[in-house]
Parts: structure tokens; sequence; C-alpha cells
């Protein structure tokens, strides 16, 4: 990671500060470029790197902030159909509104049926991971993992890592937004490896995006205000923290302002 802990901390050392900032247009108000430094470079990151072309079909796990960019950004490279896959109603009722792609909610579907009879039973052309280490689903699989992540015999949750590359069409392209620590058990390596898939991952590459992802936000292409459902102040910090771990009333993201 660097060397630098502690980006959630009272005091954060930024090296290179100077050639890390980027002046933001005149066009984003604060609360849209906040976002710049996060969601929208990571979710277009899983866009582009994951190879998203004109008249793909891309699937996006998970309907936070980075994965409704993610969304966003395989639409506007050009991608024919976007489905975003989540359980919690508000966000993606958000997604469809706000981002135009289609949703499935997997509480109440069979996600890799559904994904082959939107596609002609090919599968999509790339699956964007953006969930990370602590995903949920319903079954035996993810007491599995929860068992083994409180044991310390595994450190993360792949469930929907697991489920993107058993969905992706041969050949396709699989990429990992989503945050992961260490290790993690019953991978489908047969699956990635008889499917000729291309797996991925990565941080966001800020200051490659950056400059073009403002201008398009400036432009209206890219839009993230809606992202900011609790604005709060600093000293309502840990309440903010607290709802946004479990995803009460309605919590995409907190921002706060001194």
């Amino acid at each position: 990671m660097g060397g630098f802990m502690g980006s959630h901390a009272e005091y954060v050392r930024v090296p290179f500060a100077d050639h890390g900032a980027f002046t933001v247009p005149e066009q984003v108000d604060d609360l849209s470029a906040v976002f710049a430094s996060d969601g929208v470079p990571t979710g277009w990151m899983g866009a582009d790197l994951g190879g998203v072309q004109a008249g793909d079909t891309v699937a996006v796990w998970g309907a936070g902030g980075v994965g409704q960019m993610a969304a966003r950004a395989a639409t506007l490279l050009g991608a024919e159909q976007v489905i975003v896959i989540d359980r919690l109603p508000e966000r993606l009722a958000m997604t469809a509104t706000h981002v135009g792609a289609q949703t499935l909610d997997y509480s109440r579907t069979d996600v890799g049926a559904e994904l082959r009879e939107r596609t002609g039973g090919r599968g999509p052309d790339v699956c964007i991971e953006a969930v990370g280490q602590e995903a949920h689903t319903y079954g035996p699989e993810y007491l599995y993992d929860q068992v083994k992540q409180q044991l310390r015999l595994e450190n993360d949750r792949p469930i929907a890592i697991r489920e993107a590359v058993m969905a992706c069409r041969k050949g396709g392209s699989v990429f990992s937004l989503g945050v992961f620590a260490g290790l993690v058990d019953k991978f489908p390596l047969g699956a990635l490896m008889n499917k000729g898939l291309t797996l991925r991952g990565a941080q966001q590459h800020g200051q490659r995006y950056l400059p073009m992802l403002l201008d398009r936000m400036a432009n209206g292409e890219i839009t993230t205000s809606h992202l900011a459902t609790h604005v709060l102040s600093l000293d309502d910090g840990p309440r903010g923290y607290d709802i946004f771990k479990n995803k009460e009333d309605g919590c995409v993201r907190a921002v706060f302002q001194p």
C-alpha cells in the first residue's frame, strides 16, 4: 500500500501533494468533486482496464458508489447493456435513476441464470466486481466464508468475485475493484482457466484518469452528487461511519464538512 497508513486517521501524511492535486473546474461543485478522488476514477478504471468495448454486455457486482461509477463508465465506453447487481432496494433504485443501468436483486433471482437469459446464453462480456472482502449472499457458501474468516483461516469473503468468474462468457474479462486484504478460499481457478478468462485488479490510477474525468464531470457526462446521501459535520463522524458500515438509513456515502 506504499507504506503510508491511516487514510482515515486524524492526521494523514500526503507525500508529493503538489503532484497529486488537480484543479477542479468551476462547473463542478464541491459535493460532486469530492467523489473524483475515489469513486469516479476507481469505477472508470474497472471499465477501462476491464476492456469494455462498444456493443458489450457488462455486469457489475455492487451498487455502491464505485459500482455505480463503473456502470456509468461502461455506458460511456460504449457498452450496449449494463447490469448492476445488489440486494439493497435504495441502491438499485439510485442506480436505475441516476446511472441508467439495468438492475438485478440477487436476493430475488438466480443471478447466473438471469445473466445468461439476458445475453442469449453466453454470459456478460465483462464482469466487474465492486464489492470486496465483506461480500454478502444467501446460502451455505456465505456461512462457510464467514466461519473461516472468523477463525482466521481466510482473510476475505470472495463471494462476488467467484460469481463473476462463473457468470462471465468464455473468453471474457473479469476485473476486481473491491478491496481485498489477503488470502481467499475456494477460488474457481479451473473455471478461469478453462473458460479462457482475463482477470485483472488494481487500486485506482488517479493520475491517469483524473484530468479527463473532471472534464467529463464538468460537461455533465458523469454526475456524483446523488452519492452523498448523508452530509454530516465532523462531530457526527462516528455516526456517519456506523451507518455507512451497516448500510443503515439508505446510506451510500457519508460526507463530512468542517
